[in-house]
């Protein structure tokens, strides 16, 4: 079996004790159908705060179909409540063929990415970007969509608004750094000074997002009546946004 003794910068040992403790349990469950792990997202980029982020992984297999992919359900029913989401299962060619399909994915994987165990297909992979500009319009407006749409199914209360500023920022933050692509901008890790930018490069405000990340990492409570304040500004400023991004890039 390869070695698992790798340290990751900006991580907790602690941390890091229960990746390598998953990358064992995920090497004896597939043995030689496991051909690589990579862990990418906020543990990689220094922005992981325990017991608030997830663990973002892919697994490179050589093949999968319904057999391979029952053998996780032990691994996710052991794992999730340590917040390791289901990875995504792809295989070599999966990755190759696929990224002219998925390129803002793929180039954020690329970008900000960690082999723990076996052989990394993203080394050298050329992502075809001629599609990126309708991925990243299509993330953003998409976005506004859903969640005016999931506010409604979870009646706007202070604990949905909570849940769903999150979700809705999480999934934003590839958006925003595809965004800074197409506007020949340099691309930022980092949440705070990504939005920063952004501001500056559309002249729109963005404290409503501002402060959907402070709420995210735990730094501030807003309480039952500031937020669906809160959410008040983040809507505004997610529209904005999205308006901004389609006037330039079109």
């Amino acid at each position: 079996m390869q070695s698992v003794d790798w340290t990751i910068d900006g991580l907790p040992e602690e941390t890091q004790k229960l990746l390598r403790t998953y990358v064992k349990d995920v090497t004896k469950v597939y043995g030689s159908e496991l051909e690589g792990i990579i862990l990418y997202g906020s543990a990689v980029r220094g922005e992981f705060l325990p017991g608030r982020s997830n663990f973002n992984l892919v697994l490179i297999m050589s093949s999968y179909d319904l057999a391979t992919l029952k053998k996780y359900d032990s691994l996710h029913k052991r794992w999730s409540k340590d917040h390791v989401i289901v990875p995504l299962f792809l295989t070599v060619d999966d990755i190759q063929s696929a990224s002219m399909a998925f390129p803002l994915e793929y180039q954020d994987i690329h970008d900000c990415r960690r082999l723990l165990w076996g052989q990394d297909p993203f080394v050298g992979l050329k992502i075809d970007t001629r599609y990126l500009a309708a991925e990243v319009l299509q993330a953003l407006r998409g976005n506004l969509l859903r969640l005016r749409q999931r506010l409604v199914e979870g009646r706007s209360t202070e604990e949905a608004i909570t849940i769903l500023l999150a979700l809705s920022l999480t999934a934003l933050l590839p958006a925003l750094r595809g965004l800074q692509r197409l506007l020949d901008r340099p691309v930022v890790g980092h949440a705070e000074p990504l939005l920063k930018d952004l501001e500056a490069a559309l002249a729109v405000d963005l404290t409503g997002l501002h402060d959907a990340l402070l709420l995210k990492r735990g730094q501030i409570s807003p309480g039952q009546k500031e937020t669906p304040r809160l959410m008040d500004r983040y809507l505004d400023g997610l529209t904005r946004l999205v308006s901004a991004a389609e006037a330039r890039i079109r």
